[in-house]
């Protein structure tokens, strides 16, 4: 039985801490399952969470010499990872619903394609492959009838959407990409540029006086910045009014964290953005491997901008392989690597087929990893100096939660859908913010001496002007 401490063991190996590292966290809660899965998603939960902690104190202790405790309680953990749920901005929950076609449908060859529409473009150019004129289900299911699963895939990512056809897990696994990723460890940090030491400025929190410049979207990038402010970073998250947003998730992985608006598409707006990034710290970005070139954004460019600066890079299927550049989410991940036709036979849904497991563990489960990489790296450049890339893929992190293992089919009865009202209400606290007061969780993770907590609320994007507060 795979218990929160031997997941985050397998996670200790990419962080070169000596074995015994682990016996500074303390783990309550049980074990899984906690929310009908098969998947040991709150293990794997507490176990990144626990290791971001980790990080943090081992900054902490560079500062101070002193070592602090960390806790984690799985269930906790494994609330955290669908933490948008659970908002209520003012009077009301947050709409966090799916888009009403976005989802998974037969195909003419008897299997199964999952179409990623939740973002206006990539819902678009599904339609536009499938030649349906409107956002209509049941036009989009029989249009997807007339397609072999393969092909519908093929054709979907060839004209920039998103989604996959729906493959066991045997099947995965001889996939040329699932054999790139196998190749790679759990995440990558790599000495990238020469730079002087850099002592980790006076503060009296584990990043206090770090700045991270956040250009994520979705989840798991935003989720490693929100980490990182709640041990103290200023974090400035950029986006554009042109990109589509999901709305309750910016209130989710929001807090503490300023947020502007910067057009990269205008070279002006580019030099802010570039300007910002020369005064900070962290660098952290989703975009697909090398798309970030022509904008003077690559690793290389930008430690030549800023020597010593740590490059946080997430893609969703690494950086090697036939599917590298391949755009992708959790949900993609879940449905081409297998978890979702495992996940539909134990546990069937409304409608017949493969269905996700009910929350975001690859996404959250990245995010937190991220965040450890990038503390893991600036730990390195207060000791050796050095320009630094961290590096994962939401792909990578799916295989480490799969080969956890899976929770025995005998203890999956009767395993209540949600946490109990008196458990939600002990992990929640209210933040008051521009648009009211923000009922949410808050953070999973303890430590005994600087206990994790943001210092800014959740805002509407845009809300602050791209400068870096004195």
């Amino acid at each position: 039985m795979t218990t929160p401490l031997d997941a985050l063991r397998r996670v200790l190996p990419v962080t070169g801490w000596p074995d015994d590292a682990a016996a500074a966290v303390t783990f309550t809660g049980g074990l899984d399952p906690a929310v009908p899965t098969p998947f040991k998603v709150g293990v794997a939960g507490a176990a990144t969470i626990a290791a971001a902690g980790l990080a943090a104190a081992r900054l902490w202790e560079q500062r101070t010499g002193r070592k602090q405790k960390v806790a984690v309680d799985v269930r906790q953990a494994t609330a955290s990872m669908r933490s948008g749920t659970y908002m209520k901005l003012g009077d009301g929950a947050l709409n966090h619903a799916r888009n009403s076609i976005m989802g998974t449908y037969p195909t003419r060859d008897g299997r199964w394609s999952y179409l990623h529409c939740n973002f206006p473009n990539h819902r678009a150019a599904a339609l536009k492959v499938l030649g349906v004129t409107e956002e209509d289900r049941g036009a989009v299911a029989k249009a997807v009838s007339t397609w072999n699963a393969l092909d519908l895939e093929e054709a979907i990512i060839a004209n920039k959407g998103a989604g996959g056809m729906v493959r066991s897990a045997e099947e995965w696994k001889s996939h040329p990409q699932a054999a790139a990723i196998a190749s790679l460890p759990l995440l990558e940090i790599e000495k990238i540029g020469d730079a002087p030491v850099e002592p980790l400025p006076k503060g009296d929190r584990p990043l206090s006086g770090i700045r991270v410049v956040d250009i994520t979207r979705v989840l798991a990038g935003p989720t490693c910045a929100r980490t990182l402010a709640e041990h103290g970073a200023d974090v400035m998250k950029i986006t554009a009014a042109h990109l589509p947003n999901l709305g309750y998730q910016e209130w989710d992985t929001g807090h503490g964290k300023l947020s502007a608006q910067l057009d990269l598409r205008d070279p002006a707006q580019l030099e802010t953005l570039l300007g910002l990034i020369g005064q900070a710290d962290v660098f952290s970005q989703g975009y697909r491997p090398g798309t970030l070139g022509s904008r003077g954004l690559s690793p290389e460019e930008l430690a030549k901008l800023r020597p010593g600066l740590v490059y946080v890079s997430l893609s969703a299927f690494g950086h090697k392989g036939p599917w590298a550049s391949r755009r992708g989410f959790d949900t993609v991940v879940q449905t081409v690597s297998g978890i979702t036709l495992r996940q539909g036979a134990l546990f069937p849904g409304k409608e017949p087929g493969p269905q996700f497991y009910p929350l975001s563990a690859i996404d959250y489960c990245t995010g937190y990893l991220m965040a450890m990489g990038a503390m893991l790296a600036l730990a390195k450049r207060a000791q050796e100096g050095g320009s630094w890339l961290v590096r994962i893929s939401l792909a990578q992190v799916g295989k480490w939660l799969v080969d956890l293992g899976e929770v025995p089919e005998s203890a999956l009865e009767g395993i209540p859908a949600e946490f109990s009202p008196e458990e939600l209400e002990r992990w929640s606290m209210v933040t008051e913010t521009p648009k009211g007061p923000l009922k949410h969780l808050r953070p999973a993770v303890q430590l005994s001496e600087t206990p994790a907590r943001w210092a800014r609320p959740s805002v509407p994007l845009g809300y602050h002007q791209p400068v870096w507060p004195n």
